[in-house]
């Protein structure tokens, strides 16, 4: 079942046993401008829509299924759909569909958006100054309850978005899940760059001289609105491009951490293989003459430092032979 918030400017909140679904317009006469939250629509609500308040039927459908950014006027309506930050999870932004008519303006969404509690709030604290203005200032102040609602958001990744460069670019310590909360936080960024965009889409269509979807005493407060959601556009771009560049050095100085590696391993093969190659020779003389064979042709040529000797000799025809080689040359530097 649908849950139904109606507010006034004259009387407030008004409780929900005062009224019926199809007994708001007779509910909020002489009550000056009004909105009604609709929560969860469902057949019933449909029907009201359609045949009570007479709103288009393309319209009322775009409630119940998809429904893309737009702003509309109709014969006796005007009708949007923006997007607006779930309350459920910071991550997922939802459509809330806007109708306005006359001095009524319906929200409809299936999901609670904090906005709208923001916006409950500043409805009751307008002034008479502010409500002479019509139902354009209260459209200006529910799609600004929207815009006001992603400033302490971004806010937050912004300071996440700080410590996660802290860490990548800090190199006496280590961070685990460092990767996994980039990406987190550029999901996020995602999210909120839809809805922004979704807000500075629809103020951009509702200053469009040609359409006349607000009176000409309201412009200036969209003006300022529309300002603000490119203000917004574009810091939810460069905090995902902060993101971004953090991912890539992240991943820039694994690759130099792994390289270094390879290279100190390559230095001790390196040094293990000249051992060894340098060892091989020595231990295939002493194999040779440390048999018990009399006789032995190095007998002649002094004994055992005849055979120390012919070790060394070997030894350093190997190392000339590595350095003509170049393979000596990282010890060199």
């Amino acid at each position: 079942m649908a849950e139904l918030r109606l507010q006034t400017a004259k009387s407030g909140s008004i409780a929900r046993e005062e009224y019926e679904l199809d007994t708001v317009q007779e509910a909020i006469q002489e009550e000056g401008l009004a909105w009604l939250d609709i929560l969860r629509p469902d057949d019933e609500v449909r029907q009201f829509l359609l045949k009570r308040m007479e709103f288009d039927e393309l319209a009322v459908e775009d409630v119940f299924g998809p429904a893309d950014t737009t702003a509309q006027k109709f014969k006796n309506h005007r009708f949007i759909v923006i997007n607006a930050r779930d309350a459920d999870n910071q991550l997922d932004t939802e459509p809330v569909a806007i109708f306005i008519k006359e001095n009524l303006i319906i929200t409809v969404g299936h999901y609670s958006i904090p906005a709208l509690k923001k916006f409950r709030f500043r409805f009751k604290k307008a002034d008479e100054e502010d409500l002479a203005l019509g139902i354009d200032f209260l459209l200006y102040e529910l799609l600004d309850s929207i815009a006001d609602d992603w400033t302490p958001i971004l806010n937050s990744y912004s300071r996440q978005l700080d410590q996660l460069e802290f860490q990548v670019f800090d190199p006496s310590k280590k961070y685990d899940d460092i990767l996994e909360s980039i990406h987190d936080l550029k999901r996020y960024l995602r999210e909120a760059g839809k809805s922004i965009e979704s807000l500075n889409t629809v103020t951009m269509r509702l200053l469009k001289p040609n359409e006349r979807l607000i009176g000409s005493g309201a412009e200036r407060y969209f003006s300022d609105l529309y300002q603000l959601s490119i203000a917004l556009v574009k810091r939810a771009n460069n905090y995902s491009l902060g993101a971004t560049s953090a991912r890539d050095s992240y991943l820039s100085n694994i690759s130099m951490q792994l390289a270094e590696s390879n290279a100190q391993l390559t230095e001790v093969m390196t040094t293990l293989t000249i051992i060894g190659a340098i060892m091989l020779p020595l231990t295939l003389i002493a194999g040779i003459f440390g048999m018990n064979s009399d006789g032995l042709p190095i007998t002649q040529i002094g004994g055992f430092w005849g055979i120390i000797g012919l070790m060394l000799l070997f030894a350093a025809t190997m190392l000339t032979f590595f350095w003509r080689r170049g393979w000596l040359k990282t010890y060199e530097e």
